[in-house]
């Protein structure tokens, strides 16, 4: 094994200040939707709405920090078969079978990972994004002429979100532990340093 930094200080602050949000933004959001939790519900709102834009003020310098430094070709699929992953983590792993994919600091992702994030960053999350601000500015619909459509949709297609975004946390924090021990990969999202198999041997 070789120890290697592979994770940058922005990819690691980024991470995990992400998380935070989409925690906080869970938990505010069932709060005003379902009444689950200790906040009042304008509390819940306000707090929603700031985190909400710290959201968005973290997406941008994301993406302006993907294209910037080319971490975005991270994302382009090519190297594996997404069945071949998907059979590993149900069943491989269990059987101690050797990863089909090696991770390396010009290939961080394996292809199950690259078509998650793909869906994640180009579906799911704009989604998200759009159809808060549509249900939170509710009462200006009329400034854009879309005073007249349902209101209904937006929050269902919201919570349906919310909901995928929670369900893909619980799948990352699991396969978190996948590495070469439960908490390998956790140590290295925090320090930056990966131990890898020695590419040279």
């Amino acid at each position: 094994m070789k120890r290697i930094f592979i994770y940058k200080r922005f990819e690691r602050i980024w991470h995990w200040t992400q998380a935070l949000l989409v925690i906080v933004l869970a938990l505010t959001g069932f709060n005003i939707h379902y009444g689950w939790g200790v906040l009042e519900f304008q509390q819940a709102v306000v707090l929603h709405k700031i985190f909400a834009w710290c959201f968005v003020v973290l997406i941008a310098f994301a993406i302006f920090w993907h294209l910037t430094t080319g971490e975005w070709k991270q994302y382009v699929p090519g190297r594996g078969n997404v069945i071949e992953m998907a059979m590993f983590y149900l069943f491989g792993i269990f059987r101690n079978e050797e990863h089909p994919v090696k991770k390396t600091t010009l290939s961080k992702l394996n292809p199950l990972q690259q078509l998650s994030y793909i869906v994640l960053k180009i579906l799911v999350i704009p989604i998200m994004v759009t159809s808060g601000f549509l249900y939170y500015y509710f009462n200006d619909w009329g400034v854009v002429g879309i005073e007249h459509w349902p209101l209904t949709p937006v929050a269902l297609i919201h919570t349906i979100g919310a909901f995928a975004l929670i369900a893909g946390m619980i799948a990352h924090i699991y396969l978190t532990t996948t590495g070469h021990t439960p908490l390998s990969n956790i140590r290295a999202m925090i320090t930056g340093w990966e131990e890898l198999e020695d590419e040279s041997d």
